[in-house]
């Protein structure tokens, strides 16, 4: 009985999977050629006018974007750049021993983010702003958070690039790791004379660059594109460099996640245990290192004259005290005015 139903239970699934097998077809999908791939990224890799017209044109969507603080725009920069194409095709060229390939992916991305710093720093000039919103502050401050994604997004890319069938993912891939902005960005601290804008930007794109580069050579090696007998003293290069930046982007990741919790610390403080702010409308909380003493802001919704210089003054002795460290406070009221019409008797 019981080889019966297993027998009749075989049968059943070898004719589910036969029905369906032309569903199944992208699980056995074969990479595209060596011959087919090579020619595709030498495509990419060619320093063209159209390159540098996508590119230039990527830089003032991106320049602009950040200046209006406008999060749509920027990621219009980021799937119209094409510098993910050199940047792959190095990847490539690092395991499959291509030097020629590498030598023109080198250059064209180079001459890529000379052009990319150059325009952002021209229109930098031109618009004359000066204002560092959150959109440039996001991107000045690298964490190892922003390594792991550029290694997925290098691996996803050069995996779309070995399959025809999901070539359309790679503006995804553009978009999920920046490569213009963090330029755009660098140009726009220099234009500042803001050394640690420029640099923290740069840091931000090396890390997208050499994350991808790395993931991706192990992709292409992983679909054997390449030998490893070749690939060996790129993927070293490649290794070192991370362990480089891992030091900076760790230190980076501890400071954020330091300063969360001490964050999270003060709000609870503030809304659960002062009566001052208890019954009060607290907006925004931002805390600030500064050394040891840590700077907060408060942003607070309140009636006129509800809350008083020796109230705030209080609050900051006691956040103190619990926290066990010097706190400088302040406090930014919105005032509240109410009225009332009341109702008319008949």
């Amino acid at each position: 009985m019981y080889n019966k139903v297993t027998g009749w239970g075989n049968q059943q699934l070898k004719r589910f999977w036969n029905s369906n097998s032309g569903q199944w077809v992208w699980l056995t999908e074969k990479p595209v050629p060596l011959a087919s791939l090579n020619r595709s990224l030498w495509r990419g890799a060619v320093p063209s006018v159209n390159f540098y017209i996508l590119l230039f044109l990527s830089g003032v969507i991106a320049t602009l974007g950040l200046l209006a603080n406008s999060a749509a725009t920027i990621i219009g920069a980021m799937i119209v750049a094409p510098l993910m194409g050199p940047i792959i095709a190095i990847a490539f060229a690092m395991v499959a021993g291509n030097r020629r390939l590498l030598k023109r992916a080198s250059l064209t991305l180079l001459t890529g983010i000379a052009l990319t710093i150059i325009t952002s720093i021209v229109i930098c000039q031109g618009v004359g702003l000066t204002a560092l919103n959150s959109e440039v502050m996001g991107r000045v401050r690298p964490t190892l958070i922003d390594l792991g994604v550029a290694l997925a997004a290098g691996a996803a890319g050069a995996y779309a690039k070995s399959r025809r069938s999901i070539a359309d993912t790679l503006p995804g891939v553009a978009i999920a790791v920046a490569l213009v902005p963090p330029l755009s960005v660098v140009g726009l601290g220099l234009s500042l004379g803001s050394k640690s804008v420029s640099g923290g930007a740069f840091l931000l794109f090396i890390t997208n660059l050499i994350g991808i580069i790395f993931s991706g050579g192990i992709v292409f090696l992983w679909q054997r594109y390449g030998s490893l007998k070749r690939a060996k003293k790129g993927l070293a290069l490649s290794v070192a460099m991370l362990v480089v930046l891992g030091l900076p982007l760790g230190f980076s990741l501890q400071n954020l996640l330091v300063k969360e919790q001490v964050r999270r610390s003060v709000e609870r403080l503030i809304r659960r245990e002062t009566i001052t702010f208890s019954t009060s409308d607290i907006s925004a909380v931002e805390v600030q290192q500064q050394g040891n003493s840590l700077l907060v802001h408060l942003e607070v919704a309140a009636p006129l004259g509800s809350i008083t210089g020796k109230q705030v003054s209080l609050v900051r002795e006691f956040i103190e005290k619990e926290l066990k460290r010097p706190i400088q406070l302040k406090v930014r009221v919105i005032p509240i005015n109410e009225f009332e019409s009341p109702a008319r008797e008949t």
